[in-house]
């Protein structure tokens, strides 16, 4: 499938550089069949119904963006996948010169080994493990926000709180699962008077979330993959409320994600845990999620594309040219759409042949 069929134009004044305030006073459009309405997030339970079951992401983002030296060179450091207790993958700056055995110093306390290079990835053992790594993190990381929010001095005091859920709990991810970011106190409060359960899955979101699709066709591009977890009881429960006509509402892709990774043909989750590389283009089938909360992506982008697989490809694009014009704020700090699932042949059949 050609990856230019999922390009669009997106002026830069439309990239969101900070967050809304309250959270839940995003805008939201609700895209219905072929029928686009202009909401907010707050509405959000007035368009769920009793016993529909709402799915976020608990993973919590770690300050994963580090300066440290080698010598005299100064390095930059991206964390992007946990390979076990202490050893990291990461995206280096400059990385050419990097060889194993090589100490990155990033404070006098803190310092890692490189042990091995590939292009501009390295593989990293640091010299503190479990807790002590993670308060090292805390006291000289800095969240890792995407390319594409500008910060002269880098991330701030702000983006500390603005860049993670609350409902982060699990340590691991690198990028905000930023549907969620959405969410308060007050608007759960009022999805549960609503009858609409929470559930929670965990999905590490990496790095490689931000990198484009650089080959022309889809059939060519490496997903990369993150790890995640859907444990037994929420399984249970989440197949106990569809059995019971509930619809599952996926917040952002990395939900649906791992939903669709545990389900079965008929749409029944198992417990589940490791790697998913699950890329969804037009034609894929979805198995157990009905409708779907997600922040505005990037052009040619595999987000994109899962969610013009998920509504539609002309509906999306019809979607993303009233966002664009109509001043919605776009990707991880901007506003959301909800969408509803569409027939995945008719979805399939708008795909030009070759």
């Amino acid at each position: 499938m050609r990856v230019d069929l999922f390009d669009f134009t997106l002026p830069p004044e439309r990239i969101a550089a900070r967050p809304v305030s309250p959270r839940d006073s995003a805008r939201l459009l609700q895209v219905a069949g072929d029928d686009l309405h202009d909401r907010t997030v707050r509405d959000l339970p007035a368009l769920l119904n009793p016993g529909d079951v709402l799915v976020l992401n608990d993973t919590r983002v770690v300050p994963a963006r580090l300066t440290g030296r080698r010598g005299e060179a100064r390095i930059e450091i991206t964390l992007h996948r946990r390979l076990e207790d202490g050893l990291w993958s990461a995206f280096a700056r400059p990385a050419k010169r990097l060889k194993p055995g090589q100490e990155i110093v990033f404070a006098d306390d803190f310092s890692a080994q490189v042990e091995s290079r590939d292009g501009g990835e390295v593989r990293l053992r640091f010299a503190l493990d479990g807790g002590a790594l993670r308060n090292a993190l805390e006291r000289h990381g800095s969240p890792p926000l995407p390319p594409y929010i500008p910060r002269d001095c880098g991330p701030d005091g702000r983006d500390r709180a603005d860049y993670q859920t609350i409902h982060a709990v699990h340590d691991g991810a690198v990028a905000a699962p930023t549907a969620g970011l959405h969410m308060t106190a007050e608007l759960n409060a009022a999805l549960s008077a609503r009858g609409v359960r929470s559930e929670f899955v965990t999905l590490h979101v990496g790095a490689g979330t931000f990198l484009p699709v650089r080959v022309a066709d889809t059939a060519d591009h490496v997903m990369h993959s993150e790890w995640g977890a859907l444990r037994a009881e929420t399984a249970a429960r989440i197949n106990a409320a569809r059995g019971n006509g509930g619809r599952i509402v996926a917040v952002g892709s990395t939900s649906l994600r791992i939903l669709e990774s545990a389900a079965d043909a008929g749409g029944r989750l198992s417990p589940f845990s490791g790697d998913i590389d699950l890329f969804i283009v037009p034609g894929y089938r979805f198995k157990i999620v009905d409708l779907m909360m997600t922040n505005f992506h990037l052009p040619r982008s595999t987000l994109f594309m899962l969610i013009s697989a998920f509504a539609g490809i002309k509906r999306m694009q019809s979607a993303y040219s009233h966002a664009i014009a109509h001043d919605y704020r776009f990707y991880s700090y901007g506003d959301a759409c909800l969408l509803a699932r569409a027939d995945s042949a008719a979805v399939a059949a708008e795909v030009p042949q070759p």
